[in-house]
């Protein structure tokens, strides 16, 4: 439970929300010129001739954002009559599947497939919970248990209560019940009397009153924990996890897929900048040392370059 609770503090004060254009962390961003049609075209081409080519699917997903794919998924089913998720299913598999079915589905039921994943059979992937519910915004919170109602008919608030337990629960569900405060105004009085309140808490660990933590670090705003100087690096969490992942015999691939799609139009320049720092060599490397065939070509497009 002490890794659990290291990844929790680590995390829970630190939500990104996709930055504006004009402060692009991505490494995938709206294609301009854009034509849906013309995409789902090209890709029915690429899956319908003979053989299958690979190279076009990869640039067209890699080249465009989640909402525009959303809509070339609907140009693909209003001209073929089938889902482009069923077409690529039949023409590819493996790793090399399930990473395009992640790159054309709508955000919020990834993130909500990902967490039914996690809480599945015995026992929870508690990493997977963490980096979810830690890392998303308020809304992203929102349209995730939307998603999640919709695919279980059950709230995932209550389905977490039968599967976490003790403060690391408790903070947990706080996280997903989406009650963050999301302004970005700042109070200093407030921010220096709860930074006071966290130091005799715990000397800025988790402590001895998780109560206090568990309020100020899951409710209060990015910006306003800033001031109470706790934020730590979503960028720098999502690299150690992913230089995790990738180490040793075999890679985690779920974990791997998850974080390079989820991350993609988010910070993903922040992640290959951190990854670099803290290893020595790039993301981009790491990968082309780590995976293969199409798979690890797609994963590259989505990493960017050196």
């Amino acid at each position: 439970m002490a890794s659990t609770w290291n990844d929790l503090d680590l995390l829970l004060d630190s939500p990104t929300k996709p930055a504006a254009t004009s402060a692009q962390r991505g490494t995938i961003i709206d294609k301009t010129n854009f034509n849906a049609s013309e995409d789902a075209a090209a890709l029915r081409k690429a899956i319908e001739g003979l053989g299958t080519d690979e190279k076009t699917i990869i640039t067209i997903l890699t080249g465009r954002t989640n909402k525009q794919r959303q809509l070339i998924c609907a140009a693909y089913h209003q001209a073929t009559g089938r889902t482009l998720k069923e077409d690529l299913k039949g023409d590819t598999h493996g790793d090399f599947e399930d990473l395009l079915v992640a790159l054309i589905t709508p955000a919020n039921v990834f993130d909500s497939q990902e967490v039914i994943q996690a809480m599945k059979g015995l026992g929870t992937t508690d990493n997977t919970l963490i980096e979810i519910f830690a890392s998303r915004t308020t809304q992203q919170i929102k349209t995730l248990s939307d998603a999640y109602l919709a695919e279980t008919g059950k709230k995932v608030t209550l389905d977490l209560k039968t599967e976490v337990s003790g403060d690391y629960g408790k903070a947990l569900l706080t996280l997903a019940e989406a009650t963050r405060e999301d302004s970005a105004a700042v109070d200093m009085g407030k921010a220096r009397q709860e930074a006071k309140v966290l130091y005799e808490a715990g000397e800025k660990r988790w402590g001895t009153d998780e109560n206090k933590f568990i309020d100020i670090l899951c409710h209060r705003s990015l910006a306003q924990l800033r001031q109470v100087k706790c934020v730590k690096s979503v960028p720098a969490y999502m690299a150690e996890r992913l230089h995790t992942c990738m180490k040793g015999l075999g890679t985690a691939d779920s974990t791997l897929r998850r974080i390079m799609v989820s991350r993609s139009e988010i910070d993903m320049l922040d992640i290959k900048a951190e990854f670099k720092k803290m290893y020595g060599y790039s993301l981009h490397s790491a990968l082309e040392s780590e995976t293969s065939g199409e798979y690890r070509k797609t994963l590259l497009k989505i990493c960017g370059g050196e």
